[in-house]
């Protein structure tokens, strides 16, 4: 009998594999596209999809809706404080931090939503959902709650701003920090895995927390589900 033959598609990606573990392709780089690998390897775009796929599987790689197929950073670290800053976060660790507005809505609190802000049930608040990127990739899905009352026009400021920091200066809040937080590890749903561009499944670490302001009063209550590959959570004092 004939000796099994390798499939083309996993020799493309161990062609691939090693251009990354030599440096061809650097941490952040943009991968060639389907029809330049397909024509570097004499074979069809379906066989270089299923060889980039199995890299993102592995994952060394990430897809970004309209731009390509990037080299995967080494993780972001994020340091759990009690003054959690994203943008500072992002630009101390060297990365370049943005937002994507997802959603911002005035709804009645759910129970969870009231009991953390210490409004009674059905109250109003204020949402904020989006998603956090560094260096364009993202990173991290989030969900800020805040209470309408003492904020009326907290989402114009959201909307024009993008920044919860911001807002909730124009708000009269100079100063906020983090009364408690929670990490859990939970696995992406479909939609999540959408948003973060990583598959059904994958491994997630979703941060649960309280901010107050300077009297102790709750401000924001927000959910955050970090990509598990992407960030590496630490716990600091300050």
């Amino acid at each position: 009998m004939p000796p099994n033959r390798t499939p083309v598609w996993k020799s493309i990606h161990h062609a691939l594999s090693a251009d990354i573990a030599e440096g061809r392709y650097a941490p952040g780089d943009k991968l060639p596209t389907e029809a330049e690998l397909a024509r570097r390897f004499g074979v069809n775009r379906h066989t270089v999809r299923r060889a980039l796929a199995e890299l993102a599987e592995a994952g060394l790689t990430f897809a970004r809706r309209g731009a390509g197929v990037f080299v995967t950073q080494a993780p972001t670290e994020y340091p759990l404080g009690r003054r959690v800053r994203f943008h500072q976060n992002l630009r101390a660790a060297g990365r370049l931090p943005s937002r994507q507005t997802l959603s911002i809505e005035t709804r009645q609190a759910d129970s969870r939503e009231a009991g953390a802000l210490a409004r009674a049930p059905g109250e109003t608040v204020h949402v904020f959902e989006g998603l956090s990127l560094a260096d364009g990739q993202p990173i991290a899905l989030f969900r800020s709650v805040f209470p309408a009352r003492p904020f009326p026009d907290l989402t114009d400021a959201l909307e024009r701003t993008g920044s919860v920091t911001a807002a909730l200066r124009e708000a009269g809040v100079t100063d906020y920090i983090r009364a408690w937080t929670r990490v859990t590890a939970k696995l992406a749903t479909a939609t999540q895995a959408l948003h973060l561009q990583t598959r059904e499944g994958a491994p997630l670490l979703r941060t649960v927390s309280l901010n107050v302001d300077p009297d102790g009063q709750p401000v924001e209550y927000g959910r955050t589900w970090f990509s598990g590959d992407r960030v590496t959570l630490s716990l600091t004092e300050n």
